[in-house]
């Protein structure tokens, strides 16, 4: 279990946050979405939130010191991880990896066995490390935007 220092702070996503989830997602390392991008998108801090009050969209936060450091975001109903998003100067800390287990946790509890997301192909990606390295795999499919399709699958034992 890592272990984080007390300025670092872990909660449920909370709807009126929903603007500074739309401002972080600009500021990532990688893979950085503007706010103009994810409105084309169809997302706005308004559906991000209308999403998170009707259940379909569970996501848990981190912050420091009051200051938001990243989310993660799931899909409920079909099992895929949203969105990973860490401010650079939080990577490397064990944030994302403790954001994507309480995601995952909610989502196996809605009965999912199997979860999925969008990941980039190339090696020198950290994402392509980091979710590898925590056990999910490649299905050989691709997604929308070009992105390898990981899966995670639950240990029915467990």
């Amino acid at each position: 279990m890592t272990t984080h220092p007390a300025s670092i702070t872990f909660h449920a996503a909370r709807e009126e946050d929903t603007p500074a989830f739309i401002a972080l997602r600009g500021k990532t390392r990688e893979n950085a979405v503007s706010k103009e991008r994810l409105a084309e998108v169809g997302i706005t801090a308004d559906s991000w939130a209308d999403m998170m009050r009707s259940g379909s969209l569970p996501g848990h936060v981190c912050h420091d010191d009051g200051q938001l450091a990243g989310y993660c975001f799931g899909a409920r109903d079909t099992g895929e991880i949203v969105v990973l998003a860490l401010l650079p100067q939080f990577e490397g800390q064990g944030i994302g990896k403790t954001l994507l287990d309480r995601v995952m946790a909610d989502l196996r509890a809605q009965g999912h066995q199997r979860l999925f997301l969008g990941c980039s192909s190339d090696p020198a990606s950290r994402s392509y490390g980091f979710y590898r390295y925590l056990g999910w795999t490649a299905t050989g499919e691709t997604d929308k935007y070009g992105d390898d399709v990981l899966e995670f699958m639950f240990n029915t034992e467990t």
